[in-house]
């Protein structure tokens, strides 16, 4: 008996980067659903331990942001990268006060409709002052990217995007302007080097024009072909299936060409409830 395909029905800035990225690792992942073989870089058990201290981090940010004291989430800082990334975001001078704006937001999720489909986004956090809107994200790369690259990603075009189309019930259920809209990329290994974008009602409509067509063309794929750029390979957990290779990528290449990134969503839910 033939297995129905899944129904795809939400999208989000990771399925989309996926679809521009690699149409047929897109498929694998949100079509076919297929759990991933392959180590996406080596040392395997290094990167593992470096993705899993920074969901970790997040999480402690999280409960610092929803009122837990600093002194009592520094205890559970218990490894060397989340005793210096926490100590790097409570000294960090771009961060000063944050925690005071009586308008935070930590892990808000937003939604709005995208064709056939609902697009959505987790944020680590949105903070309002003075009638602008920050987008706050936190990123544990050993290396820090360049701006470039980070205002091509789909991460920083649909968030300000999407805070535009569905972020009224926190700003009195007035639209926000895209120009009161900014996005705040934060390094924990980099506290002095954020990456700073702020937004123009050009850039949103550029910006949502290319999401409106990027989802009719998943909508309407009927094929997904593979990456030209083997480069990309390397660093893909789904290669095996392509026959694209079986080593992976060299981690700190990886973070030199910044190809290892993300290639899944932090899921807060699957993250223990940190006991104070």
């Amino acid at each position: 008996m033939k297995t129905q395909p899944f129904q795809l029905t939400t999208l989000s800035q990771s399925s989309l980067q996926d679809y521009l990225d690699c149409a047929q690792r897109f498929k694998l992942r949100y079509l076919d659903r297929l759990s991933y073989p392959a180590v996406e870089t080596e040392p395997a058990l290094e990167n593992e331990k470096h993705q899993q201290e920074g969901e970790y981090f997040h999480r402690l940010v999280q409960q610092h942001l929803i009122g837990i004291p600093a002194e009592q989430i520094a205890k559970f800082a218990n490894t060397p990268n989340l005793q210096r990334w926490w100590e790097n975001f409570q000294n960090s001078t771009d961060l000063t006060g944050l925690r005071d704006l009586l308008s935070l937001y930590p892990e808000a999720t937003l939604s709005a409709p995208l064709g056939k489909y609902r697009l959505l986004a987790k944020y680590d956090l949105i903070a309002l002052r003075d009638g602008k809107a920050f987008i706050y994200d936190w990123k544990t790369y050993r290396k820090r990217p360049r701006n470039e690259w980070l205002a091509a990603r789909l991460q920083t075009r649909v968030y300000r995007a999407l805070l535009v189309q569905a972020g009224a019930h926190l700003n009195n259920g007035r639209l926000f302007e895209p120009e009161q809209i900014e996005m705040i990329y934060w390094f924990a290994d980099f506290p002095d080097e954020p990456a700073c974008f702020p937004y123009t009602t050009a850039q949103f409509k550029r910006d949502w024009d290319l999401l409106v067509k990027l989802s009719e063309e998943v909508a309407s794929a009927s094929s997904y072909p593979l990456t030209e750029d083997r480069q990309k390979c390397a660093f893909c957990t789904y290669r095996s299936y392509c026959e694209r290779g079986v080593r992976a990528g060299d981690i700190d290449q990886a973070e030199a060409e910044m190809e290892a990134e993300e290639l899944f969503d932090v899921n807060f839910e699957q993250i223990g409830e940190i006991a104070f």
